[in-house]
């Protein structure tokens, strides 16, 4: 049965918005030759956009015969104004961008273990709206949340879970109150960090991955046949309560201490690495100690070249490095463990190495986990250190809520 008349412009009109979306600004002659539509229909669809206040003129393709297919068009960028927003378990961080993502303002603010709850939703709330204004958004259509734990896949709400302060279940609500016309949508934090390296990371080319999340604690995320998966409980990758040999212990239904967690969480890996004779000392508040300690780690082994190695030289290290190279090849048979139980279970072919660990592990670390997956298991599987790191999760939140937002203002995919 054809479409009707409405329906088939429904449709056209959102094929041309995703077009400028992913393409950039286009003249009506790109956009009849990238849609196949008619040159009446896209005249049509340009006019009904632009008075709809979608689209608007950009400037122009610098044609040397000036006409109307001349003019660039191009997604209105501040119909609307987003935010996204990292909420860890020691601060939060905030950006607010335009409808097609462009990062207007950001910042981030710490929040202590000691802080009480109505204070820190107040610190966190009162920073997306600082930032809000420094973007010149006077109101948010969408906020993006990424944060640790569960979603209850039915209620799309942050589950209470024993392991993070009360004020994170509690932003959601404030942050509702104070932009009542604000959609407000909140997702796990490796989740949004893999839908991240599948868009913009190290998992473009890939429908079928698992993402490995190594910062402060442990997680994955499994994306199959280009879809993320959640579970029935939404508890897909909680892999720090994998049991696992090596652990003191079995975890438990509000503990995972004994699981994964145990062998790659941040504190097991600096506590390997003081295991192996490295300073453990001078981590950077802006990252796990884990990660500083693998930094400094991975710096010395990796130093191939020969000026490098002179400095590894001349600075007295080159004793430590046998060490280092142990400490690396511990933490990789331990990672190992983990990404083996993911591959015999999901035959993913490649697990990303993901946050401010897998980041700063690089190559060299995802080298060697890859080196014993092949010895561990038949099914061929890459793996590969994350593009973005940390960042993947405000990165995630932002495109997620962009997505929202589009399809809201454009009209629903299969409309």
């Amino acid at each position: 049965m054809p479409a009707s008349p409405s329906t088939a412009r429904a449709i056209n009109d959102r094929l041309a918005l995703r077009l400028l979306q992913q393409e950039g600004p286009l003249t009506a002659g790109q956009l009849k030759q990238l849609t196949g539509l008619s040159r009446p229909t896209v005249a049509d669809l340009v006019e009904r956009l632009s008075a709809a206040g979608l689209i608007a003129v950009a400037g122009e393709a610098g044609e040397q015969r000036r006409g109307p297919n001349a003019k660039l068009y191009g997604i209105v960028a501040d119909r609307a104004h987003l935010a996204a927003l990292d909420v860890r378990t020691e601060g939060v961080s905030v950006v607010v961008s335009d409808l097609v993502g462009a990062v207007l303002a950001e910042a981030s603010v710490p929040i202590g273990g000691d802080t009480g709850t109505g204070p820190a939703v107040e610190q966190a709330v009162t920073l997306v709206e600082r930032v809000a204004k420094e973007a010149g958004a006077d109101r948010l259509h969408t906020v993006g949340i990424g944060a640790p734990g569960l979603i209850d896949p039915a209620s799309g709400e942050l589950r209470v879970s024993t392991g993070l302060p009360e004020w994170h279940r509690r932003l959601v609500e404030a942050l509702q109150e104070r932009f009542p016309e604000a959609r407000v949508n909140v997702e796990n934090e490796t989740n949004l960090a893999a839908l991240a390296e599948q868009r913009d990371g190290v998992a473009r080319d890939r429908d079928t991955f698992v993402l490995l999340w190594l910062g402060h604690g442990t997680g994955a995320a499994v994306v199959l046949d280009g879809a993320l998966r959640r579970g029935a409980s939404g508890g897909t990758g909680e892999i720090g309560f994998l049991p696992v040999p090596g652990t003191s212990g079995l975890p438990s239904a509000v503990d995972c201490e004994g699981g994964f967690h145990s062998l790659a969480g941040s504190a097991a890996i600096v506590e390997l690495a003081g295991a192996h004779g490295l300073p453990t000392e001078g981590a950077s508040a802006h990252e796990p100690p884990a990660a500083g300690v693998v930094r400094a780690a991975v710096g010395l082994v990796g130093a191939d070249d020969a000026e490098a190695a002179e400095s590894v030289r001349a600075s007295g290290q080159e004793r430590d490095i046998a060490s280092v190279d142990r400490f690396l090849d511990a933490l990789a048979d331990r990672l190992a463990v983990g990404v083996a139980s993911v591959v015999a279970i999901l035959d993913p072919g490649c697990v990303v190495l993901g946050g401010e660990v897998g980041q700063v592990g690089g190559e060299v670390l995802a080298g060697r986990v890859e080196q014993r997956i092949r010895r561990m298991s038949p099914l061929a599987t890459v793996v590969r250190p994350t593009g973005l790191g940390g960042a993947a999760v405000l990165r995630g939140a932002l495109l997620t809520a962009r997505d929202a937002a589009q399809d809201e203002l454009f009209g629903p995919p299969d409309r």
